[in-house]
């Protein structure tokens, strides 16, 4: 049987390797080739039997991949495969050639011991929620079509490198460094961005299931040093950094400064409003207070959703928005596009809004409000206890401040300061972030929001301490 505890809100993720410590791993060929089995069969009765499939470097694919293929095929489902490629691409070609549904072997930005499996449906659509709890169960019942369907191969990056190039264009040149940390994005970085105009400086481009040189997650800044040295050592006029499966992306400006996510989709933001006067972008529950009143006052409508890339581009979907994101990094682009996260495009939004004035990427910011925040925290809490402690806490601070509670708690603590603690969907952890207008009043919005944290001894606090 297959660990339940691995179908996570909006995708399949657990240990596949086994690291010093550990016992069995979730997914070996043989619960995947379950997973395939079960995938393949709900696939077919809701949306039909021809299928996409891409896999990341993970040193677990393309075993586990080819596990997962053959359980597909069992189901009677063909399926064309794109081989080692990022999951934009694989959610490109699903809308593109209009596929039934697609799959990504990935476990995204998690260490190298994780993998897992993003399942969408025509249009790219997430499979997510409930939704994935009828995948397991029909594992649990042993409930899975028959049939013998056919394989074959396909390279849809030409198709999508002339589709974004046919929607982003660079006034003037630039150069930029891109870490792709050794992901999937590695081969497709110089392609890509050459085409589209810029002098491009890599690192990191050979796909190692080892991430040898740091984990491939911009979103952490310890994971971007070798980018920030570049960028200055070389004069560049921008930094880009992907994740493992290439969906998000960060960035450092011409002087080495990180920035969170919710101020890229600020940028993009006030572009897209330009245009689409009105427009609304949604975001997440973490996102800084900045971006909300910026969109407000460029005359757009911001809507707040739950966290993860599901939840973003079913809200779009809703909403009729044409663009949203995460302070994770996703960005998600409906305006002339297909409404699903990517973040190449996302890379090639900033570089052409750059690409339009002769000043330096920092300057796009001189006129963005400057508060004090956290990045985001993230704290270890066992996956079957995080969900009842995070309930408690909601209750708890719901009670005594202004809150939303869509995902989680965002304590409103007065107009300008929030704190904000959910369940991470990916992993073991509780997610946390802060923000106030000075440090002094972040740390007193931490201690306030420690006071209720500090009742759960599961929760490891390790950043307690440079706020007492």
């Amino acid at each position: 049987m297959v660990n339940p505890l691995i179908f996570r809100a909006y995708d399949i993720r657990g240990i596949a390797h086994i690291p010093a410590g550990e016992t069995t791993p979730d997914l070996t060929p043989e619960t995947i080739n379950l997973i395939g089995k079960a995938s393949g069969t709900y696939l077919k009765r809701h949306f039909g039997n021809n299928l996409v499939l891409s896999y990341d470097c993970r040193l677990s694919n393309p075993e586990l991949a080819n596990a997962f293929i053959d359980g597909l095929l069992s189901t009677g489902c063909d399926v064309t495969v794109l081989g080692m490629v990022f999951t934009p691409l694989l959610y490109f070609a699903v809308c593109r050639f209009g596929f039934d549904g697609g799959v990504s072997i990935t476990a995204s930005h998690n260490p190298k011991q994780y993998n897992g499996v993003k399942l969408v449906s025509k249009g790219a659509h997430s499979i997510c929620g409930d939704e994935l709890q009828d995948v397991l169960k029909l594992i649990q019942a042993g409930d899975f079509e028959a049939g013998q369907g056919k394989r074959k191969e396909l390279d849809a990056f030409p198709t999508y490198l002339e589709k974004l190039l046919s929607i982003v264009h660079l006034q003037r040149p630039l150069k930029i460094v891109v870490d792709s940390g050794n992901g999937a994005t590695g081969p497709y970085v110089k392609p890509f961005f050459e085409a589209l105009g810029c002098e491009v400086f890599p690192l990191f481009t050979e796909p190692d299931g080892n991430f040898p040189n740091h984990e491939a997650n911009p979103e952490e800044l310890e994971n971007m040093q070798d980018l920030i040295a570049t960028v200055k050592s070389s004069g560049a006029d921008l930094g880009l950094g992907f994740d493992g499966d290439g969906d998000r992306v960060g960035v450092v400006d011409e002087t080495g400064k990180h920035y969170q996510a919710d101020l890229l989709l600020l940028q993009v933001a006030r572009d897209l409003l330009t245009r689409r006067p009105g427009a609304k972008v949604v975001f997440d529950v973490k996102v800084s207070q900045v971006l909300i009143d910026d969109i407000k006052k460029h005359g757009g409508r911001p809507i707040m959703a739950k966290t993860g890339h599901s939840f973003i581009e079913k809200t779009m979907q809703e909403e009729g928005a044409p663009l949203g994101g995460e302070i994770s990094g996703h960005l998600f682009f409906g305006e002339n596009y297909y409404g699903f996260d990517d973040a190449f495009l996302g890379a090639a939004r900033l570089l052409e809004i750059l690409s339009r004035g002769s000043q330096p990427f920092s300057a796009l910011f001189k006129d963005v409000a400057q508060t004090a925040s956290t990045p985001e925290l993230k704290s270890h809490c066992p996956d079957e206890k995080k969900f009842t402690i995070v309930e408690q806490i909601t209750k708890n601070l719901s009670a005594k401040y202004p809150s939303i509670t869509i995902d989680g708690i965002r304590v409103n603590f007065d107009s300008e300061s929030w704190g904000a603690v959910r369940c991470s969907n990916t992993s073991p952890n509780l997610t946390l972030r802060f923000e106030a207008p000075t440090p002094e009043r972040l740390k007193v919005v931490v201690g306030l929001m420690l006071e209720e944290l500090e009742k759960y001894p599961e929760i490891d606090l390790w950043w307690a301490n440079r706020f007492k």
